[in-house]
């Protein structure tokens, strides 16, 4: 059976924490009802020498509890500022959220842009 990609929902914009050590939801995609992918990129670039930023990604197996996936940490301005999220394949019931801590420095701002595919049989 093929699978098709019926809608493709773009999640972009700027993300800014509210202040240092603030968990801040970059993209938070649930309740789809339709089996889906998510890929997509942040822009980090804006970091500098002093700050320290962590990016955590969640995956709901369950479609309820969110669990950590991955996370990593950036100090100071990066030599490769784009971070990659290749894409996952979830269930019509699961639920996926990137988020970004800022713990030292001045509070910056990252531009960001996912792709939530929908998937459907045809």
């Amino acid at each position: 059976m093929p699978v098709y990609v019926s809608d493709l929902i773009p999640h972009k914009g700027t993300v800014t924490p509210s202040d240092l050590n603030i968990e801040t939801t970059i993209v938070e995609i649930a309740n789809v009802g339709s089996p889906f992918i998510v890929e997509g990129y942040i822009d980090v670039s804006q970091l500098q020498d002093g700050d320290t930023l962590e990016i955590r990604e969640y995956i709901s197996v369950d479609g309820v509890n969110y669990q950590k996936f991955m996370s990593i940490i950036l100090s100071n301005a990066q030599d490769n500022p784009i971070i990659r999220f290749h894409a996952k394949t979830f269930t019509d019931d699961m639920k996926y959220k990137v988020t970004i801590i800022q713990t030292t420095g001045t509070v910056r701002s990252f531009p960001y842009r996912f792709i939530e595919e929908i998937l459907s049989s045809g």
